[in-house]
C-alpha cells in the first residue's frame, strides 16, 4: 500500500477528472449537434475535434511532467480556510500553461 501512496485523490486530481468528463460530454454533444468536417491546420494533416483533444491531453501530460522535473511541486501560497488551510501548488501554473496550449491546439491544429 505504501508504494501507491502518491496516488491520493486530491482536489487537483478531482478537478482534472471533472474537467475531463465535462470536456468529453461537451465534445460528444458537439459531435451529435454539429457534425464536423476534417480540418487542415498548421500540421498540414486533416484533424477532427477528437484528434485535437488527444493532442492537447498528451501536451498537458508532457507539460506537467516537465514542470515537475524542472520546478517541482512546492507550495506557492496557502489560503487560511479551515484548520490547515488550502495550499496552492506550483502545478497550478503548469495547468494554466496546459489550458492555454489546449486552446492554441484547438484553434491552430
Amino acid at each position: 500500500m505504501e508504494n501507491i501512496a502518491w496516488m491520493a485523490w486530491t482536489l487537483p486530481t478531482a478537478i482534472f477528472f471533472g474537467l475531463l468528463i465535462a470536456t468529453l460530454a461537451v465534445m460528444t454533444w458537439l459531435a451529435a449537434a454539429y457534425p464536423e468536417a476534417e480540418r487542415v491546420g498548421i500540421l498540414r494533416i486533416p484533424t477532427t475535434r477528437g484528434d485535437r483533444l488527444f493532442i492537447s491531453l498528451i501536451a498537458a501530460a508532457v507539460i506537467h511532467l516537465l514542470w515537475i522535473a524542472f520546478f517541482g511541486t512546492e507550495s506557492l501560497f496557502t489560503i487560511p480556510i479551515g484548520q490547515e488551510g488550502i495550499e496552492f501548488s506550483s502545478l497550478w501554473l503548469a495547468t494554466v500553461i496546459s489550458l492555454v496550449s489546449a486552446a492554441a491546439i484547438f484553434r491552430a491544429v
